[in-house]
């Protein structure tokens, strides 16, 4: 698996109230969502977020609570991974259990700028800022995460 994309860069502390703020979290619509992401830290990224772009940041990354609309929002944005140094465990988790690609990689994610555009390689970890021509590694997923996320989520995954 692959994605490559146009980064939005964030930096340590991104917790879930600002990825997805609570206020909305009485609809179930993954749009909906969506349409929200982001918007108490960055006001305009649904309107410069296009489907397949990349979600940098530094550490402890989705901290907060434990609600799984975070990563939904991400993914319903159209964002196709997120790298971080860094991730809050629960988040980590839940952006697996929903299909949500996510990356570790220390200096990708203090390296890599806003609007790089930069391709990953799920299988082997490799990240290449095509803006700059570096290369990273990150650890890839093993074969059974990686299954998981191709399916769509862990449900997808299961009832398949």
């Amino acid at each position: 698996m692959k994605a490559q994309g146009i980064v939005h860069k964030y930096g340590d502390n991104v917790d879930t109230d600002v990825i997805i703020p609570a206020r909305y979290l009485n609809t179930s619509s993954h749009q909906e969502l969506a349409s929200h992401c982001m918007e108490d830290i960055d006001i305009d990224f649904t309107k410069k977020v296009k489907t397949g772009d990349i979600m940098v940041a530094e550490k402890n990354f989705g901290c907060g609570s434990s609600r799984e609309h975070a990563p939904i929002a991400i993914k319903a944005s159209g964002i196709s991974c997120v790298i971080a140094s860094t991730f809050a465990r629960i988040f980590y988790r839940n952006a697996i259990n929903i299909g949500l690609p996510i990356l570790e990689c220390e200096a990708a994610s203090q390296e890599i700028k806003s609007g790089d555009e930069v391709a990953v390689d799920f299988d082997t970890g490799v990240i290449t800022d095509l803006t700059t021509g570096k290369t990273y590694q990150a650890e890839p997923f093993p074969p059974f995460i990686q299954e998981i996320i191709a399916d769509g989520g862990l449900i997808r995954h299961v009832t398949k």
